[in-house]
């Protein structure tokens, strides 16, 4: 308890600045992140402001109702990752590890919406990357920003995984870090594969029924995997992982709201301005 009251989760006298190398680094590279979303979300704004010749109406495309509901996903998956950061600061690693799972699942949620309106778009609106230069500034705007969630996506698998280390060096963990991995991979897909689903079969108004019985194998294999990251996460054998590793949460907490800002502001820019 001692060494633990005196850790400084925002200060390093270590360093020159103050400020934890990791720290630092996360910011200088989402400034450059940031120089390079603007240049993108530049781009997409001046060409929809002097829209050539024959350009699509966007917003006999867009569907509101699904990216409102995605970016609500994915803003409540930055209360989750701020929830895991503070738990982690208090050296509750349980509930860390339940917040990133729920950041974890959030996150999917909001990349099957982004997979579905893309496959919607483009079969069934014909809006392709190289038809008219809305669909390229646009698929590369909101594909750029589903890489870099996909991205953050797999660095809280990995961080997850990481908590399970066993304190006791003599001990291997590489075969339990292998079933984690194996059963996200699972959950994963089939987590998509309904999310796909019940997207679906809320566009074409089918019941409840149908789409369960349609999808009864994603479903299962989703509540399945669900259950077992969870029950995972209740053990208490002690492990390498604490307060100590709080800025390397925090670090990726830091990445992780910032994609969530930047999707703010390519709702507002690219969606919402079409309607005003």
């Amino acid at each position: 308890m001692s060494h633990a009251a005196t850790i400084d989760h925002h200060h390093d006298i270590t360093t020159s600045t103050g400020i934890p190398n990791k720290k630092l680094f996360m910011w200088a590279f989402l400034a450059s992140d940031c120089m390079f979303f603007g240049a993108l979300i530049s781009t997409h704004l001046i060409y929809r402001l002097h829209p050539p010749p024959g350009s699509p109406v966007v917003s006999k495309i867009f569907s509101i109702e699904l990216t409102s509901f995605s970016t609500f996903i994915l803003l409540m998956s930055s209360l989750l990752m701020a929830l895991a950061v503070n738990s982690l600061q208090k050296g509750h690693v349980r509930s860390t590890r339940h917040n990133l799972l729920g950041t974890i699942f959030f996150g999917l949620i909001f990349l099957g919406c982004q997979v579905y309106e893309f496959n919607h778009f483009v079969h069934e609106k014909g809006l392709t990357l190289s038809n008219s230069i809305f669909g390229s500034t646009f698929y590369t705007l909101t594909g750029t920003h589903g890489c870099h969630v996909a991205i953050g996506v797999l660095w809280l698998v990995l961080m997850y995984i990481r908590s399970f280390k066993p304190a006791d060096p003599s001990r291997s963990w590489l075969a339990l870090a292998f079933v984690h991995f194996v059963v996200f991979a699972i959950t994963a897909v089939a987590g998509m594969a309904t999310a796909l689903g019940f997207i679906h079969a809320l566009q074409a108004h089918e019941p409840i029924a149908i789409f369960a019985e349609h999808n009864l194998l994603a479903v299962g294999t989703t509540v399945v995997g669900l259950a077992l990251l969870t029950w995972f996460g209740f053990s208490r054998k002690p492990v390498e992982f604490g307060e100590a590793n709080a800025i390397d949460v925090e670090s990726m907490g830091l990445y992780w709201h910032f994609v969530d800002i930047v999707w703010i502001v390519i709702f507002t820019a690219v969606y919402l301005l079409e309607y005003l």
